[in-house]
């Protein structure tokens, strides 16, 4: 199977393995206790020990398989060995069985570029330990009266794959899914998607006509993001953590966009989720409209903010106030 299956195929299967064992080393962490924090740039800036070995595992492992992949991680971490039981080496079968859509089908490893957040979500990780006073059993049920509203949520491990800058496939691990379901609960899930292919591991979703309900940021807010937000007259704002979050509250129906008129997302938090929704006809541009490009040398930088939607973008594109545009000037 594998000498006859698209490259890419090979590598987005072996980058679903892979999140599902990240998933697993951020249940891991948390249920130790110790999480190891440390602040990068602040206090709504940091860096956990799941940050650090999700990424060495990510990164380790697809090099292993793909050599000449150029793999773009969030953490600024040393070259040195990993550890063996941090390599994963197997496959989703599944998508190797999938159809390769044909302008995907020849690519070359040194023409793809992985674009890695090892934990998005990571205020909200730090946050939900702490409120449940860890070690916590996260396989049982997480309703002691200090729980937070449902922050564990928010966790999720990004894996974008882009091919010329183009983000064309994705793989998005919520390590915590069913995590107030009880102890028979499946716990954590993995969606992916690919251009021309589709997505999978969800139900698709919209928000009911009509109503204009607006995700955005719950701890890096600002005037411009208040603005902008506003400025799309949602009936509904929702406030919650994690770019790779925001996405799938798009596609499964619980908001109508994604408004963040800001820089500070980068191109780790958004390549995956943007291959998934556009794989299921969304869209995730700046706030002016124009698409972000994901070659290994772009900057980091999301610097004009992230507008994504699953329906009717070109509202709320054209909604944003000239203030805001004239304020984070598109690259």
């Amino acid at each position: 199977m594998a000498s006859q299956t698209a490259l890419v195929m090979r590598l987005l299967a072996s980058a679903y393995a892979v999140a599902e064992k990240a998933g697993t080393i951020v249940r891991r962490v948390l249920h130790s206790g110790d999480l190891g924090i440390v602040e990068k740039t602040g206090a709504n800036d940091l860096q956990t020990l799941a940050d650090r070995l999700v990424q060495k595992s990510i990164c380790a492992s697809l090099s292993k398989s793909f050599p000449k992949v150029t793999i773009i991680g969030e953490e600024d971490l040393p070259s040195e060995a990993v550890e063996e039981d941090l390599i994963e080496t197997g496959v989703y079968d599944v998508i190797l069985h999938k159809p390769c859509p044909e302008k995907y089908s020849i690519l070359k490893e040194e023409e793809l570029v992985v674009w890695v957040d090892p934990l998005d979500g990571t205020k909200e990780y730090t946050e939900a330990a702490r409120l449940l006073d860890s070690p916590v059993v996260v396989q049982k049920q997480l309703q002691a009266p200090t729980a937070p509203p449902r922050l564990l949520d928010h966790v999720t491990v990004l894996i974008g794959i882009a091919y010329r800058g183009k983000a064309i496939a994705g793989v998005i691990n919520q390590p915590f899914y069913n995590y107030q379901m009880g102890a028979d609960a499946t716990l954590g899930r993995t969606l992916w998607g690919m251009l021309g292919l589709g997505a999978f591991g969800f139900q698709l979703q919209e928000v009911p006509e009509g109503k204009r309900i607006v995700t955005t940021t719950r701890s890096h807010s600002n005037k411009l993001v208040t603005d902008a937000v506003q400025a799309m007259e949602p009936h509904d704002v929702i406030r919650v953590g994690g770019a790779g979050n925001k996405i799938i509250q798009l596609v499964e129906g619980k908001a109508s966009a994604y408004v963040f008129a800001s820089p500070g997302c980068k191109k780790w938090d958004t390549c995956a989720p943007e291959a998934i929704l556009h794989a299921v006809g969304g869209k995730l541009t700046d706030m002016h409209g124009n698409s972000y490009h994901y070659d290994a040398d772009v900057k980091h930088m999301n610097s004009a903010g992230v507008l994504a939607t699953l329906r009717n973008h070109q509202y709320y594109a054209s909604r944003v106030p000239q203030a805001v545009l004239q304020a984070l000037p598109s690259d």
